[in-house]
């Protein structure tokens, strides 16, 4: 299904019924990253996935910040009614929905963040950041989705996915391949975590429960959720054992109980 706004249309999917949780995906994603989680875990919820800007089938060509994508974001859940609900994001989606609580915090019951963070603190960092999102926007338009692929797979980030199943890893990079260089230059410059302003300070305004999931082959996030952690006032912090960046990919299992544990009211795992 779409949604337009202005000459921006979104593409979402929604299933199944029960107490709404919106899933946002990670950069080089879709709605599909979330389809084996539907398949084994969505029962009893109604499950919106959408496909964020730069992505899948949406078209945002005018698309300027972040924000914009937020306000975008919530007209859409008003258009389905959408009241409260569960808000899981994954890494860039996982910064999608820790800004978008921010902005509309009695929209989220409870917020779910997989290796997410709040954006970068110092200025100059940040600046850094988006000065090598634009050249790896140049390089993306410039060489192309195949290539670009074949360098972000192997970037330390997701080492740990070559151990992966050729299956599942095949599956991993024909969706990565689906995107347009056009979409994913656009998502660095407006979505990337170097335009993103810093939501470190705002972390304490959060009053509903936030799940972090983080994999402890990922130090990097560990580091950055455990800080987190410590400025929010409900903060839960699970470290998926012998998982990187993607958990829901690497370990779907130990993924799919820890987050109906969270939604039904308890981190317990077994």
């Amino acid at each position: 299904m779409y949604f337009s706004k202005d000459n921006k249309t979104y593409y979402y999917e929604v299933r199944g019924e029960g107490f709404p949780v919106v899933m946002l995906h990670g950069f080089t994603g879709s709605s599909a990253t979330w389809q084996n989680f539907i398949d084994k875990w969505g029962s009893g919820y109604q499950i919106i996935t959408i496909d964020l800007p730069g992505h899948g089938k949406t078209r945002t060509p005018s698309l300027r910040s972040m924000e914009e994508c937020l306000q975008d974001l919530n007209k859409l859940f008003q258009s389905l009614g959408l009241e409260t609900f569960h808000l899981l994001g994954y890494s860039m989606g996982g910064r999608t929905a820790l800004s978008y609580t921010i902005l509309y915090p009695e929209q989220v019951s409870t917020l779910i963040l997989e290796s997410a963070s709040p954006g970068l603190e110092d200025v100059k960092e940040r600046r850094l950041r988006q000065k090598n999102d634009e050249m790896l926007a140049i390089r993306i338009e410039q060489e192309g989705v195949p290539s670009f692929v074949d360098y972000w797979q192997d970037i330390p980030l997701f080492h740990s996915q070559k151990s992966l199943p050729l299956k599942v890893q095949k599956i991993i990079r024909s969706e990565r391949l689906s995107q347009t260089k056009e979409g994913l230059s656009l998502s660095l410059r407006t979505m990337g975590t170097g335009s993103q302003l810093s939501l470190w300070s705002r972390l304490r305004t959060l009053d509903m429960p936030v799940l972090m999931i983080i994999g402890e082959l990922d130090p990097k996030f560990v580091a950055i959720n455990k800080k987190m952690q410590s400025k929010l006032k409900s903060g839960n912090l699970k470290i998926c054992e012998d998982a990187g960046h993607a958990i829901h990919v690497e370990k779907p299992r130990n993924f799919g109980k820890m987050v109906i544990g969270f939604l039904n009211g308890t981190t317990k795992l077994d």
